[in-house]
């Protein structure tokens, strides 16, 4: 399809104008519109009306605790046949933390330096001296943090992780429009561009092309940067999620409250739903069962096992793509903008619609203290002093 038609198509002809671009700045834009997938204008994830919700079956800490062995010894042969990956999510900035660097590379020692980044890979290196071979580790940025990431990790030796087990591989971007749903310039010749999100990362692993070095990788441990206590690639959670037959599973914990800010794991129509706290209807937030428990409890921890052949079935790449309002800056007529108002729309893909679309899902318990100290803000709630206060209470040197 001629790159015109393509944009008239999607509504997007103002992008053909080429003010004040030499040859060699109008190619490399004309590049980038050529490479440009506009599907997302069209697949947009509208708010959905909320279909028949009902609780979910998950394994508790006692449960898991009777069978640990019999997990263990499962996913301990699955990582040392080399059938598990994990995938660190790693795009975030410090910015909130009062930091420029990536999130991963902030100090949250007190006494001595211990980086994020730190205690995921001193964590990794633990479970392969367990399992007797090192589990490759894809760390995913973005297009802004990239090469800070990689410099950092390089300059403190990866933490003692061998580099040759480790990939990095760059987040996809999306183009963000104005409020008509025409795409932005955030420079002459250059697209207004933002991260597609932590649903995005199957896509942007497959167009790097480390999945053909891995080939015998059957399961994806994905987690998150900001969780200080994160246990990733845990043997008892691959075990007992490979033992179950589902198409993924998910680290929850029990809710403290009906009113928690965290996504609950449920069944929605009959299939695996994370809904955000914000979602839930205030009556089914605080049913509880016969034992007094929340009967919707299972708050998730961004941690998931996810089946390499559920990622590769053509109906994963369909997930919706959410629009979020914000303000955008922009280039217009010569000028460099920047709105006081929200004007545009950013769009990005979520991982929990990856667990609706798994069909099935596997809810397992962890131990809030030990596995979930998220690192939000400077202090407050899910704050750098609340994290440090659940390190040290794990025994974790400060």
């Amino acid at each position: 399809m001629e790159l015109s038609e393509k944009l008239k198509r999607y509504g997007q002809e103002h992008l053909l104008r080429f003010d004040g671009l030499n040859d060699e700045e109008r190619r490399a834009y004309l590049a980038e519109l050529e490479s440009l997938d506009l599907d997302f204008l069209a697949n947009r994830a509208e708010a959905p009306a909320r279909g028949n919700i009902a609780p979910i079956e998950g394994l508790s800490c006692e449960e898991i605790e009777a069978r640990r062995e019999e997990f263990e010894k499962v996913g301990l042969r699955a990582l040392k046949e080399g059938k598990v990956a994990a995938i660190l999510l790693a795009g975030g900035q410090g910015t909130r933390l009062g930091s420029a660097a990536p999130k991963g590379a902030f100090d949250i020692g007190v006494t001595r330096p211990l980086y994020i980044f730190e205690l995921h890979l001193r964590h990794l290196l633990s479970v392969s001296r367990l399992c007797g071979a090192f589990v490759p580790l894809f760390i995913m940025t973005n297009a802004q943090n990239d090469r800070a990431t990689r410099e950092f990790l390089k300059e403190h030796g990866y933490f003692g992780y061998p580099a040759d087990h480790i990939r990095f591989f760059v987040q996809e971007m999306l183009p963000s429009t104005d409020l008509n749903g025409k795409i932005l310039l955030e420079d002459r010749g250059k697209l207004a561009l933002s991260p597609n999100g932590n649903g995005g990362f199957y896509i942007s692993l497959k167009k790097s092309g480390i999945e053909r070095e891995f080939p015998s990788v059957e399961w994806y441990n994905v987690f998150a940067v900001d969780n200080v206590l994160q246990r990733s690639a845990d043997p008892a959670f691959i075990g007992a999620t490979l033992l179950s037959g589902a198409a993924c599973g998910a680290k929850v914990v029990a809710k403290r409250s009906p009113e928690e800010r965290v996504g609950v794991l449920c069944l929605e129509d009959g299939k695996p739903s994370v809904i955000e706290y914000f979602e839930l209807p205030e009556a089914i937030a605080r049913a509880r069962d016969g034992a007094g428990r929340l009967l919707y409890r299972w708050g998730v921890t961004l941690n998931y096992l996810f089946s390499r052949r559920m990622l590769e079935d053509p109906s994963s790449k369909g997930i919706g793509v959410h629009v979020v309002k914000k303000k955008i800056p922009y280039y217009e007529n010569g000028n460099y903008v920047l709105p006081e108002t929200e004007n545009g729309y950013k769009f990005e893909t979520l991982i929990l619609d990856m667990v609706r679309l798994a069909g099935t899902c596997l809810p397992f318990e962890v131990v809030r203290e030990r596995e979930f100290a998220p690192v939000k803000n400077k202090s407050g709630e899910d704050s750098v002093e609340t994290a440090r206060r659940l390190l040290s209470a794990c025994g974790v040197e400060l």
